[in-house]
């Protein structure tokens, strides 16, 4: 049995009850084109493999991608991508397939915010995602405007997608099992941004949870003067996590270029 590496962050799924869970939250058509993200030892694999027409899987575990090859390597539509999904070329395999990728995975906790940025930057190329994730991580995800959950994350993924909450799934149901809860959610993309995205939208954002905080005068000293701000429509004094995405995108739209 390959054991799992902390260097790869994994923890591999295996109660039967979660996995049926995640398939049926997911609903695969024949039709559509899934996309397996750290496919580990296979056991959600084996459930959507026969499931659509095609099943592309990124693994980066050379032993665990060789296992993968001989379970289903010979089923119909898999193909499986040994690489680091941080590089892998979503929007290259949405070319290939001819249709928007629906992606599902559980995610190695250790790069989940980056990966999940990698995947927004393809978001013209992806249906809809099906994460598990660490429980603290997709509550960030979900949050509403002045909770303590709301930050930078939620601010990011806003435009591209609309996220949900499915369920929470306990430190047993891994192997070996991880020190805190996850959860899964659903991430819908919308196919138009929620709203336009001014060029200094990530700067804007990452400056103002970076001084958390602080009020905005305080925090955007460096992009915005306390009139820029009045421009956009928001008062200066308030800090942060109070503002909606949407606010965010209209304070980045008074930021100069240089």
């Amino acid at each position: 049995m390959i054991l799992a590496r902390k260097r790869f962050g994994q923890h591999f799924l295996h109660d039967r009850s979660v996995l049926d869970r995640i398939v049926e939250a997911v609903a695969p058509q024949p039709d559509q084109a899934l996309l397996e993200i750290g496919p580990g030892r296979g056991a959600l694999t084996e459930r959507l493999v026969s499931r659509s027409r095609t099943l592309d899987a990124v693994e980066i575990d050379r032993d665990l991608a060789v296992l993968l090859r001989e379970r289903f390597g010979a089923a119909p539509g898999f193909e499986l991508h040994e690489c680091d999904a941080l590089e892998f070329d979503l929007a290259a395999l949405g070319g290939r397939r001819a249709q928007r990728l629906r992606v599902i995975g559980n995610l190695p906790y250790n790069i989940s915010t980056p990966l999940l940025f990698h995947v927004a930057a393809a978001h013209e190329h992806i249906d809809d995602l099906h994460v598990m994730l660490q429980k603290e991580v997709i509550d960030r995800i979900v949050a509403a405007p002045g909770s303590s959950e709301y930050g930078r994350l939620t601010v990011m993924l806003a435009p591209w997608f609309e996220a949900r909450h499915l369920f929470d799934v306990g430190p047993g149901a891994f192997t070996p099992a991880p020190r805190v809860w996850s959860a899964v959610a659903r991430l819908r993309v919308h196919r138009e941004p929620a709203f336009a995205v001014p060029r200094a939208y990530a700067r804007t954002v990452s400056a103002a949870f970076s001084q958390r905080r602080k009020t905005l005068r305080n925090a955007l000293r460096s992009l915005l003067d306390i009139k820029a701000i009045t421009d956009a429509g928001i008062d200066p004094g308030v800090r942060p996590e109070t503002l909606s995405p949407a606010q965010f995108a209209a304070l980045a739209a008074q930021v100069r270029e240089q």
